[in-house]
This record gives C-alpha cells, structure tokens and sequence, in this order.
C-alpha cells in the first residue's frame, strides 16, 4: 500500500512538473517571443485616429479658368462622445437640433448610428468612420440657422457649425466636359483591399470620396491631398484621455489640363448641331462624339461626346431614379474613348498605307467599276457610282470603294486565297496596328476601349469563342425562327452551318470589307484621331494627353508631364505626302467639297476624309468626318462622328468646319487670328499662373468665359 502510494506521489509530481513546465514555455513564448506583437496590439486598442479630409485640388483649363473648384458650405456636425455624456444620451439635444434644421429627430439619430451597428440604415445613411470624429448631418445650411446653433451652445453640446469644401463646375463659356472632369464617389471596398494593412495616415477610409471617372479619377491621389489627422489616446471605457499626435490637412494639387474652355463649349456646340442636323434630315442621330488634337503633341484640345449629363448632378449623391434616368439614357460612358463604331471610308487611308508598303504604285490608274460580284456577293461603290479608270488620288478623293476591293482583292489572293493559312500575310491590318488601331491610345482617362481590327487573327480568336454556338444552331436550325420565317432560318442555319465547319477562314469578302473600314472593323473616335495625327505629322504616334502639368495650391509647379511619342509608323515619307495631297483633294473637289464651299482653303488648307458606315440592323449609316489643318503644316486634327447620321459630308462636315473657323478665326472668306476662339491664336506653351493663396489667375475681358470664375482651392 505505501509503494502505491509513492508510486502515485510521483506520477502525481511528473504531472505537475509537466503542467509546471508547459505553461513557463508559453509563458515565455507569449511574452518574449511574441510579447513585442501583443504590446503593439495592445497600444493600438488605445489609439484612434481622427481624419478630416483635405480640400481637394482644382481642375483648370490650359488657360487657368476653373473647370472644377470648390465653394463653401455651411455643415452642422455632431460629437456623438459629447452627445453620450448627457443625461439621456443627447435626445433632448436631438430634438432641440430637428427643431432648428426643420428635420425629423429619427432622421437626425439614422444619421449618428455606426454602419454594420443593429437597426443602422445602410449607406450614406449610416456613419461609417470614426467614432471620435463629428458626424455631418446637415449641409448647405442658412448662416442665421448656424449661428444660432452656436450662440446657444449650451442647448447644442457636441453640435457645431463650420465650413466645409463642395465640388462646384464654374462652366465658363458654359462649357460641360462631364465626360473629361469625371465625379466624386464614395471609395469602394476594393480600394481599400488594395491598400492592404497600411497604417499611413494619408490611407484610404471609409468615409472618403474619390474620383470614380475622368480626370478626378485618373489624378485621385493628386487632386486628393492629405488628410488633417488626429490621434488620440482613449481608455478602456473609450473615453479619451489624451491627444497624442495632429497632423494638418495638406490641400489637393491643382491640375491643368490640355483643353481649352472656349473651344470645348464650341465643340460640344456644333457636335449638339449635327445630331440635330442628322435629325432634320430625317435620320434618328441619336449620339456622337467628337475630338480635337494638338498633331505635334498629342494633347487634347477639346473632346466631346452626345449624349452628355450635368456633372453637378454627383454633388451629394445621386437619386436611384437619377441613376436610372443616366443609364437609360446611355449618357454615362464617353463615346469619345468607349464608343466602337465601323470607320468606314475614313479607313481608307490606313488601306492606302498598306497599299503603298506592298508596292502599289500611287499614282497609276485603277478601274472604278460601279460594282464587283464575287461568287455570290455584290460588292458597290456608294449610291453605286462608277468612275471608270482613276488615279488612286482620285479614289481617294470621290471614295470610290471599287478601287481599294481591288488592292484588298490582289493582297488577298497573293497571301494565298483560299489556300493561305492562320499566319499568312494581312497587309491592311498590319498597318492599322501600326497607326495604333486594336490597341488602347493610353489617354489620361480610366475605361478606354480597345476597338478591333478585322483581320485573319480576329477571324481565329472570334471562331474559336463562338464556334460551338455555331455548331449549335447549325443542328437546331432556328425552330422559333422557322415558325414564322421559314426563309429567314435557312439562311440563318446555312451560315452558321458555315461558321461551324470553317469560321475562321479569313474569306475574300472579308479582305474586301475590311479593306473599307467594313466588317469586323471597330474604332473609338479618339483612335481615329490619333491616326490622322500620326499622318498630319509625318508619322509620329502620340499618347494622347488631358494633362500637361500639375500644379500645387500655393502656385510651384509640382510637374510638367511632357508628350510621349508611342511609336513611328513605318511607312515612307512619299506615301505620308500622297495621303495628305489626296486628302487635301478631298476637300477642295471631293466628298469633302459641299462642306467647305467658301472657305478660305488657299490660306488654311484642310485635308478630310468622309465616311458613311454601314451598320447592321436596318440602321442607318454612321456619318464620320475626320481631317487635319492646315495641310501644308498641319497643326491640328479634327474627327466628328454621328451615329445613324447619313453622310458624313451632309452631317458631320459642316460641324467640323465651324470648328475650324474658331480655331483659326475665319468668318467668310476672311482669316483673322485675333478672333480665334484659342487666347492667343495658339495652345498656350505657358502654364496658367496660380497666386499663393490658391487663386488661378484666368485670362481677362472676353476670353474668361465669366466675370468671376470661382478660385481658391480652400473655402
């Protein structure tokens, strides 16, 4: 019996020892291996931290008029840690509040309840930031109403009047830009998983607005600023005891961009003018765009797209029937850089480089039937014209499509016919790649399209993506169809059923389309800009640019952005000078004649291209224009487009002159520079000047576009 005892006293022993030893290792483990961690954790449960955002920067055209600023407004806040102090929580306080701000008192107290909290409205309702910071539940109040509030601040403990910074669109010259300025939202959650555990206190937060479109959103972290941020010291019961640390806001950059005030508006003008203009002539004209670029830079003077929206309409946040009446309307996305639409004729000069790089000759003669059958396919020429034999300058001049289906035609059967494979020769979409077509121009603004480029490559990538559909519908052949169009779903079966064995063949009626800006083809009217940059140039492929410096609030140029040079189109400097010549025919006793008629072209020569793309449908035509100026030195081009417009020189031509005469300041016959819409005749080289206390100084008289365009970046 006593060694059972022993025996058990011992295993009794080791026991303990064990239990001893294992909680000195955690012990040991918790407080010096990961004591430092725990510590760090610990002092962050004291800490809170108090951000007010910084007043954002301003947005100014390339002469100094405010496009985007700010103005001042009165806003009430409420400490809720004060309002907890009180008696009962702060509810007599409430209701005294409702009573002066003409509210409810439950609208006041969904406003005070933490998001994610039990009965808490969802946002904007709810507060979603710190809890130590004052919550705003008012805005745009009277002055005699705040001052009141603060007059009688023993009925209002916790509640305080104060300024705040509000987004505001001066407009001068009633320009609108809402595509280009973009708006303010609330940061979205992917943001701030980006951001990851940072502990900067210039962080994203939950209460932050940010730019969601356009330069606010491109220029975020500039326009931004940096939070004023206060750090306080709180106890175990969240009462604070100490501030520890405060850093000041520091205001937004300014940014300034390449568009001039006065030339937008007259673009957005005459862009309004020839929808209308489609419409008179009984077409539905019911969207385009338009886009003015500096050729030897690559800055966007001025770009515009129909239909557009007030962007006033954000301040504050939108409706839900607002939001829904933006959508139906299809006014948010910018047909300028979103919009994809067959280029037509105006792709002819992209054809004519690939002719002249798969040594065509320029200047023999091509036949101008008023037609070409292949197989089973018609192919015409516009209204069927024909023009029998014709230079290629005269092609280009009368937009003879019959020309370019033969040079499509001869590249297609030297390529291989039939018989060429996935990686034979396609000379056309060769070039338009290198003109900077199916691929993003890289503008300065988030959601640009990257268009598409009919070509042997597309045929595979398309085919493979919707060959089992094909294959499908080649089985079922369209029984919804057949019961009320037996024909209609025979055809329909046929060509799927051609599609499904053999989609991918790049055909000859594809090469000839494409040859045209038909078929497969789509482009933003921003890239067809650029291209005929590129030709006005010589050759030089720019990254479009909206923003040439940035600009801090007390006026030092933070930095100049300088133009970037993309790519060099490969092609000769006597193909670039005959495209320029055929262009300036085009104009002057061409497709682009009616237009121009009276214009001072022997002073200020202009190169044009018409289009009218076909579209699928049973829609009308889209009416393109695209051109350079002056062509014996060009400096700008200007590319207008009109969906289900007609001609492109009934609708879009006219259009695009006006815009010309205010660049170039001509009024009938007359050129005079000083009438210019432009401040001096000319893009400015100089940047606008900002005072110190954050004042753009604007051009003066009838330049300004208004009296007193809103300043400073601080209210």
């Amino acid at each position: 019996m006593g060694e059972r005892s022993n025996l058990r006293l011992v295993i009794l022993s080791v026991l303990v020892i064990s239990l001893m030893a294992t909680l000195l290792v955690r012990l040991f483990y918790l407080q010096v291996i990961t004591g430092e961690g725990y510590r760090v954790a610990a002092q962050s449960n004291t800490l809170r931290e108090v951000a007010t955002p910084a007043v954002r920067g301003l947005i100014l055209d390339q002469a100094g008029r405010p496009l985007v600023a700010n103005r001042t407004s009165l806003v009430v806040t409420v400490d809720r840690v004060t309002l907890q102090r009180e008696p009962d929580d702060g509810a007599a306080v409430i209701e005294r509040l409702a009573q002066i701000l003409d509210a409810s008192p439950a609208s006041i107290s969904d406003r005070l309840m933490t998001c994610g909290a039990e009965g808490a409205k969802p946002p904007p309702v709810c507060w979603n930031g710190s809890p130590y910071q004052p919550i705003p539940i008012a805005r745009d109040i009277d002055a005699q109403t705040a001052l009141s509030i603060m007059e009688r601040r023993v009925n209002f403990p916790g509640v305080t009047a104060g300024l705040e910074a509000i987004r505001t669109y001066p407009a001068p010259f009633d320009v609108n830009a809402a595509h280009l300025l973009g708006y303010l939202g609330p940061v979205t959650e992917e943001a701030l998983t980006e951001q990851g555990d940072s502990t900067a206190y210039d962080r994203l937060r939950r209460t932050d607005v940010v730019g969601r479109f356009g330069l606010e959103s491109t220029y975020d972290e500039a326009i931004r600023g940096k939070p004023a941020v206060t750090t306080l010291e709180v106890d175990t019961a969240g009462r604070i005891t100490k501030t520890l640390e405060e850093k000041p806001a520091v205001a937004g950059d300014y940014i300034v961009s390449t568009i001039d005030a006065r030339l937008q508006h007259l673009v957005e003008q005459q862009l309004v003018a020839a929808v209308q203009r489609a419409q008179a002539q009984g077409y539905p004209g019911d969207s385009g765009a338009a886009v003015v670029v500096d050729v030897r830079n690559g800055h966007i003077l001025a770009m515009a797209s129909y239909p557009t929206y007030d962007p006033a309409i954000w301040v504050g946040g939108v409706t839900a029937k607002q939001y829904q009446d933006l959508m139906d309307s299809d006014a948010l996305s910018s047909n300028a850089i979103q919009g994809l639409f067959a280029p037509g004729s105006t792709y002819k000069v992209i054809s004519t480089a690939a002719a002249a790089r798969e040594g065509f000759s320029l200047y023999s003669k091509y036949q101008c039937p008023n037609q070409v059958k292949l197989g089973t396919q018609t192919f015409r020429n516009f209204e069927s014209a024909g023009y029998g034999p014709i230079t290629l300058k005269r092609a280009i001049e009368v937009s003879c499509n019959t020309v370019f289906y033969g040079i499509a035609d001869k590249m297609w059967n030297d390529a291989g016919g039939n018989d060429a494979n996935r990686n034979s020769p396609d000379p056309i979409a060769e070039t338009a790649r290198l003109f900077g077509l199916d691929a993003k121009t890289g503008i300065d603004l988030p959601g640009e399209a990257t268009g598409r480029v009919s070509s042997r490559t597309f045929k595979v990538a398309n085919w493979e993506q919707k060959r089992d559909t094909w294959c499908a519908n080649a089985i079922s052949g369209y029984p919804e169809t057949r019961k009320t169009n037996p024909g209609q779903a025979d055809y329909f079966t046929a060509l799927d059923r051609e599609n499904c064995a053999d989609g991918f063949r790049w055909r000859e009626g594809d090469a000839l389309n494409a040859a045209i800006g038909q078929g497969d083809t789509a482009v933003t009217p921003l890239q067809m800009a650029m291209a005929y940059s590129a030709i006005a140039n010589g050759g030089t492929l720019y990254q479009p640019q909206l923003v040439k410096a940035i600009i801090g609030a007390d006026g030092k140029v933070v930095k100049e952005i300088d133009p970037v040079v993309t790519d060099r189109v490969e092609i000769s400097r006597t193909a670039i000078n005959f495209i320029n010549s055929a262009l300036q025919g085009v104009t002057a006793n061409g497709s682009g004649e009616a237009p121009f008629a009276g214009f001072p072209l022997a002073q200020i020569p202009v190169a044009s291209k018409t289009g009218s793309a076909q579209v699928t449908g049973n829609k009308v035509s889209t009416s393109w224009f695209a051109s350079f100026a002056p062509a014996n030195k060009p400096r700008y081009a200007v590319v207008m487009m009109v969906t289900q417009g007609g001609t492109g020189s009934k609708t879009s031509g006219p259009s695009v002159r006006k815009i010309y005469e205010g660049i170039f300041g001509v009024s009938g016959s007359t050129v005079n520079p000083a009438t210019s819409v432009l401040v001096d005749g000319a893009p400015l080289k100089r940047l606008p000047t900002v005072r110190p206390d954050g004042t753009p100084v604007a051009p003066r008289g009838k330049m300004s576009g208004q009296a007193a365009a809103p300043g400073g970046g601080s209210p």
